[in-house]
């Protein structure tokens, strides 16, 4: 929550900047519960101004696993609040167009999508499957060792290389992929001849990780710029101990 308002401290505070958030609001820290709240609260006073597109954590079952559900269980007394907004989490977007140009999203690439009018006719509105487009939207990578589709470790989604980015930014008329989803220490990683960039905005991850996070600047001519930071000194909190469960994170 407090690297959240670092975010707009730098960036700008809504609605004077437009932002985009690319998914993983809940699961990654001791804040969830009011890292989302506010959220919420700003896209229903500046709906035009902030998006929220879904991330592979926006789930009732991993949420369930890894975090959410005990917050809001032990903030509330009850999952009725989880309840709720994991029912908002079945209509967030899972991609956005930037001036026909940079396309967003949470994981990466499908070998079901070639197109981005296919996007409008999934069937979104509901928990995220184990397998299909919606899955691999927000759980797939990008790996400089492949060039096509190969199956993920993650136990979903895929990875995917260079050739099948080059080839779903051309088929589309696109000139980049914007995405997030993996852990960059350096805040931000690019690939792929400037044709692909994960931006990662939670500093110091989970506590431990020591890396810096990013934010990135659009400007009207569709210029990139990051924008790194460390971590708030309010949310340098003692780091959880490794479980079974949360050393997926890392």
């Amino acid at each position: 929550f407090h690297d959240l308002v670092e975010i707009f401290a730098i960036g700008g505070r809504v609605p004077s900047t437009n932002y985009l958030f690319l998914g993983d609001y809940v699961d990654r820290g001791q804040h969830s519960v009011e890292t989302i709240s506010l959220l919420a609260c700003l896209k229903l006073r500046h709906k035009a101004r902030i998006h929220l597109l879904r991330g592979n954590h926006e789930s009732r079952n991993i949420t369930r696993t890894y975090g959410f559900y005990a917050e809001c269980h032990a903030k509330y007394g009850s999952a009725c609040v989880w309840r709720a907004f994991t029912d908002v989490f079945d209509c967030l977007a899972l991609a956005v167009i930037i001036d026909d140009s940079i396309f967003c999203v949470h994981g990466g690439l499908s070998p079901s999508i070639t197109h981005v009018d296919q996007l409008r006719v999934l069937d979104r509105f509901g928990e995220i499957p184990h397998e299909g487009a919606v899955a691999d939207l927000v759980w797939s990578d990008p790996d400089g060792d492949v060039t096509g589709f190969a199956r993920s470790q993650r136990g979903a989604g895929y990875t995917f290389g260079a050739r099948v980015v080059d080839r779903f930014l051309h088929t589309n008329g696109m000139a980049h992929i914007l995405r997030a989803h993996q852990l960059c220490m350096e805040g931000f990683l690019v690939l792929f001849n400037d044709r692909l960039s994960t931006v990662w905005s939670a500093p110091n991850y989970c506590y431990r990780c020591g890396n810096v996070a990013s934010i990135l600047h659009v400007d009207p001519y569709l210029k990139r710029d990051f924008v790194t930071f460390d971590a708030a000194p309010e949310s340098r909190a003692p780091a959880p101990q490794p479980t079974p469960d949360n050393m997926y994170f890392l």
